[in-house]
């Protein structure tokens, strides 16, 4: 029987969806000899430091974190090397030096949250659901010089139901994301890792990073665009739009749960139908329900709520 190799790991990562990971190798008795994550940052209205989610749950294990500013610092390429780590794993952190992945022994490899190649950058889990697919995934995979190309190490599928928000898709690829990276470092582990190079694909998807601008509700678009894009931007970062309501102003709204209705209708689109508690917005090939929507320096609220002290005119329209 083959002994398994002594891991010492380097983990990085930085949101919430990295923290499932690191504690997964925690919960498996992994030895963690540093964590790598963004410094702390203003946030709130206060604009306190605040710490990353990763450095939050390293420092409440005892774990060592270093937060750099530059990859590429000679100060922290030392303190890398000091840890003596033979792997590193990365979650939702940020494009590395090659003087960095190129590091341990036994490589560096990513957690992506998309079956690559489809779906490589930034917003993978979003861009998913925004495009109206039915099944997606996270693929683990050795990192190289380009974003998300490296040879594919393991992947793991999941459906996305049809009324699927991001967050909660967020939510299952974060745990099953979590499992497929305890399998994949077992397979380090033991020296049983078999990789398949990622094949030329001219139809690939992209990920993009998410902007104000590809945010924004296009109430020309036919009913499913419409609504695979509220959903997909649910809860974060939220996708939006402007409303006039024939007052001086058009303000800003920002959109979160909503049903779709396929009908036929005469309305131009954009069109606001109100009645005691629903509020319909017309578009190609029906209505989007809205359930809860956030007014400029309100919260977010459900509609039946907004209509009690909220009044829209008749020639209301979202634009």
């Amino acid at each position: 029987m083959t002994k398994k190799r002594d891991l010492r790991i380097v983990f990085m990562g930085t949101p919430d969806f990295a923290v499932a990971t690191l504690k997964a190798l925690i919960d498996h008795k992994y030895k963690v000899v540093g964590v790598i994550t963004a410094p702390d940052r203003p946030a709130g209205r206060g604009q306190k430091l605040r710490a990353s989610a990763v450095k939050e749950f390293a420092l409440e294990h005892n774990l060592n974190v270093l937060q750099p500013t530059n990859l590429k610092a000679e100060s922290f390429i030392e303190e890398l090397k000091a840890l003596h780590a033979n792997l590193q794993i990365i979650v939702a952190f940020r494009m590395l030096p090659k003087v960095v992945w190129q590091m341990p022994e036994y490589g560096t490899f990513n957690l992506h949250a998309s079956l690559l190649p489809q779906y490589r950058g930034a917003a993978p889990i979003h861009w998913a659901i925004i495009n109206g697919e039915t099944k997606t995934g996270v693929t683990t995979f050795f990192i190289d010089e380009k974003i998300d190309t490296g040879a594919i190490i393991q992947n793991q599928e999941t459906d996305i139901g049809n009324s699927t928000t991001v967050g909660e898709l967020h939510d299952e690829l974060m745990a099953i994301g979590s499992d497929l990276v305890i399998k994949t470092v077992k397979q380090i582990e033991n020296d049983s890792v078999t990789t398949t190079i990622q094949p030329p694909n001219d139809d690939l998807k992209t990920a993009y990073k998410l902007n104000r601008e590809n945010c924004k509700i296009d109430w020309s678009q036919p009913i499913d665009t419409i609504y695979n894009k509220i959903r997909g931007l649910n809860p974060f970062p939220t996708a939006w739009c402007y409303l006039d309501n024939n007052e001086k102003k058009q303000v800003s709204v920002k959109i979160y749960g909503v049903e779709k209705i396929k009908e036929d209708h005469d309305y131009e689109n954009g069109k606001l139908i109100t009645s005691k508690d629903e509020l319909k917005v017309a578009c190609q090939g029906g209505y989007i329900n809205i359930q809860e929507i956030q007014l400029p320096g309100k919260r977010k609220m459900d509609v039946k709520s907004l209509l009690n002290g909220f009044d829209f005119s008749e020639s209301a329209k979202l634009l």
